[in-house]
């Protein structure tokens, strides 16, 4: 079982994850840049929204460390950070095992029953 303060610290991470994944136009940002880095302006015409609302969906993904961003003169480029989905999977694997464990008692009882109800 992990300590509270570390799942606190990984609950938070995994919260600011689903916040920015749960928004369609921050999904559509993260598919683009997983294919390649895009500057805001090239984010803001495939995405069909300004880019003042393409620098305010960066942040919350800068946030939640799914993307990054580096300025060359007046150029903001953005990059997608496969890492930042670390502790999304983590969570996941985590309740993927626990739910496999329960299922596995469930099969286990269920095979008892029916092998008793054979013996009788």
């Amino acid at each position: 079982m992990m300590q509270p303060a570390v799942e606190s610290v990984r609950s938070s991470r995994v919260d600011r994850l689903f916040h920015a994944l749960g928004d369609a136009n921050r999904r559509r940002m993260v598919s683009h840049l997983a294919e390649r880095p895009a500057s805001v302006s090239e984010l803001a015409a495939v995405l069909a929204i300004s880019k003042t609302a393409i620098g305010q969906h960066l942040a919350v993904l800068e946030e939640a460390k799914l993307a990054s961003s580096t300025k060359l003169g007046r150029v903001r480029t953005c990059q997608f950070d496969p890492a930042g989905l670390a502790p999304l999977q983590d969570w996941i694997d985590y309740h993927r095992q626990e739910w496999n464990e329960r299922l596995n008692r469930l099969d286990d009882l269920i095979s008892g029953i029916v092998s008793n109800e054979d013996c009788a």
